[in-house]
């Protein structure tokens, strides 16, 4: 099935629920067995059965068949946010003395979980240059067991070649992982690339409503699924079957979506490009963004987030734009139907390469509203900017 079809249907099954074109929302905590027999069956598959509610239930086990199918993976877990995600990976694959090679211009939290908690736990993180391509082979060791990627980059949206990196990470048995929120399961198929995990913030694109919090892990190997969900279930980590129920009704509607905030996203930042208060728009489906050749070979899309860096102004004048904005919001996620801006100067950590800008940066997310009042309302804020003394 094209992606189309498999998020309209992927999941799906109305034939065990009475019809019901949607999996029922099932709040338990509880399963119960009528013989010794059945309860050791489901035991032996509590995987893929419901078990316990700390192993899913079937709104959950319904999300994780879902999304694995659109990803092009035999396998989906659902994890509570994807922070959670992200560390149920990573815990999972690293042990004490291993070695994790992490991409620098990861999502700010994830490297704090990497600065912090891994380190308490004894396994070194090395962080490389999101440009590294084939040449991250110099930087592998035998201790070396995961290579993570971010692709775009968080912040600053630099593309990686994900084939070069998972064919020098595979030569000496390393796993790759890959953040893969931006693109979403319909604009990068992870699987085709070499990528052994694609974790998502659920949260994002595939809930697309901003109400509820959720993360998924996708892959195809069983006995590191396995691995995967007996970490959640000694750490706790529970998905509640609302937010899967959400998920679900989220991706039944991804591929508009992400039609919608392409296309506005799209007239957003080339009018941006325009302006004279712009020095550059950090977009990978521009032509003239230094990741588009990457971005054209391994993608099918745009997401509608992207990155603005302004020509020299004060703090005071960034204020004075973000303080009037009207469709605009200030907030901290993303992926949802309305448009956000956010202030990024400052907030871009690196250790591997430097980030040289010394302009004010911004982070916008393009929502779903009329992208000629997007462009009303930064026009405004761009005068505000300029009428406001340095």
């Amino acid at each position: 099935m094209k992606k189309d079809t498999l998020v309209t249907h992927a999941g799906r099954h109305p034939e065990r629920f009475d019809g019901m074109v949607n999996t029922p929302v099932f709040r338990a905590s509880t399963v119960t067995f009528p013989t010794v027999a059945e309860m050791g069956r489901r035991h032996a598959s509590c995987y893929d059965l419901p078990y316990y509610g700390r192993y899913g239930t079937p709104t959950t086990l319904a999300l994780e068949e879902a999304v694995a199918a659109v990803e092009g993976a035999r396998f989906g877990v659902a994890v509570p946010s994807g922070m959670g995600a992200i560390a149920a990976t990573l815990l999972t694959i690293l042990r004490p003395g291993d070695h994790l090679l992490m991409v620098d211009s990861v999502y700010g939290p994830t490297r704090k979980f990497c600065d912090s908690a891994l380190t308490r736990m004894g396994i070194e993180t090395t962080y490389y240059d999101p440009l590294i391509g084939a040449g991250i082979a110099a930087l592998m060791t035998p201790a070396t067991k995961l290579v993570f990627c971010e692709s775009p980059g968080s912040l600053t949206f630099e593309v990686q070649d994900i084939p070069a990196i998972a064919e020098a990470a595979h030569r000496t048995g390393a796993l790759v992982a890959l953040d893969n929120t931006w693109a979403s399961p319909l604009f990068f198929a992870p699987f085709t690339k070499g990528v052994d995990l694609s974790i998502q913030a659920a949260t994002k694109y595939v809930v697309g409503h901003s109400d509820a919090l959720l993360g998924t892990i996708t892959l195809n190997d069983r006995t590191l699924y396995e691995r995967l969900k007996e970490t959640l279930v000694m750490f706790g980590y529970s998905t509640g079957s609302e937010e899967a129920f959400l998920g679900m009704r989220g991706l039944r509607s991804l591929s508009a979506r992400l039609e919608r905030h392409q296309r506005n996203a799209l007239a957003v930042a080339r009018w941006l490009q325009d302006q004279p208060e712009v020095a550059r728009v950090l977009y990978p489906a521009l032509p003239d963004d230094p990741g588009h050749a990457l971005w054209a070979r391994d993608f099918t899309g745009a997401s509608g987030l992207f990155g603005v860096l302004l020509n020299p102004a004060s703090k005071a004048q960034v204020t004075a734009m973000l303080d009037g904005m009207t469709h605009f919001a200030m907030g901290f996620s993303w992926g949802g139907f309305e448009s956000l801006i956010l202030a990024t100067t400052g907030n871009i950590p690196r250790s591997a390469r430097p980030w040289t800008w010394e302009g004010p940066s911004l982070r916008l997310h393009v929502g779903l509203e009329d992208p000629e009042d997007l462009i009303a309302d930064l026009r405004a804020g761009l005068d505000r900017l300029t009428r406001e003394p340095a």
